[in-house]
């Protein structure tokens, strides 16, 4: 029997709203697999860069430990990239989650916070040059919807998210489940995660 996981979606003023939301659509398909949590520094509501806020479940502070963590992009990582409170929160989760996963210029904090030190990751196409400055020490690949290294699962823009989390619901629950969630959802997977348009079009390959 499949074990339950918990997904904790790091929220932060700024965040991208299809960042969260577009994954989670998909992880929420299984809810038997998947519980969804929405974690953030203080109590109340965050509000996205598209305006609706979303409730906080739990906090940093908290310190319960999460199966999955989801880090998503958007405007407020310019501020938050200098957030030593979600960093080090990070940091502690992702020494025992068995996944990390971000999409757009979330892999920007993990790369902040040393995560992807080693490691190969991506990020949002149109802001590459600020997620590669964060983390120097990153084997930053240019073109790749997402990629995959260890537990670590990083996503490039927006829309991507949708795709690496079904490449993650194959990898938890097999290929047909992921090819399920699609369906459901009316959505073109694109299964190959070195479908990449975007690298061209911004001018990295």
């Amino acid at each position: 029997m499949q074990k339950v996981m918990t997904i904790a979606v790091v929220l932060f003023n700024g965040f991208e709203l299809l960042d969260v939301f577009g994954p989670l659509e998909m992880f929420g398909m299984y809810p038997e697999t998947f519980d969804i949590v929405m974690v953030a520094e203080q109590v109340g509501f965050v509000a996205s860069a598209q305006g609706p806020a979303s409730k906080v479940d739990r906090l940093f502070s908290d310190e319960i430990q999460h199966d999955i963590l989801l880090v998503p992009g958007g405007q407020g990582t310019r501020v938050e990239v200098n957030n030593s409170t979600l960093l080090d929160w990070l940091t502690d989760q992702a020494k025992l989650a068995e996944y990390v996963t971000s999409v757009c210029t979330g892999s920007a904090l993990l790369a902040k916070a040393g995560l992807l030190d080693g490691m190969r990751a991506t990020g949002n196409k149109m802001n590459f040059s600020f997620v590669m400055s964060q983390g120097p020490n990153v084997n930053w690949v240019k073109e790749a919807r997402w990629v995959e290294h260890d537990k670590f699962f990083t996503s490039s823009g927006v829309s991507a998210g949708i795709d690496m989390s079904l490449g993650l619901i194959e990898k938890v629950l097999g290929k047909e489940a992921a090819k399920q969630s699609a369906i459901w959802a009316e959505y073109d997977w694109h299964e190959d995660a070195s479908w990449d348009p975007f690298a061209k079009i911004h001018g990295l390959v």
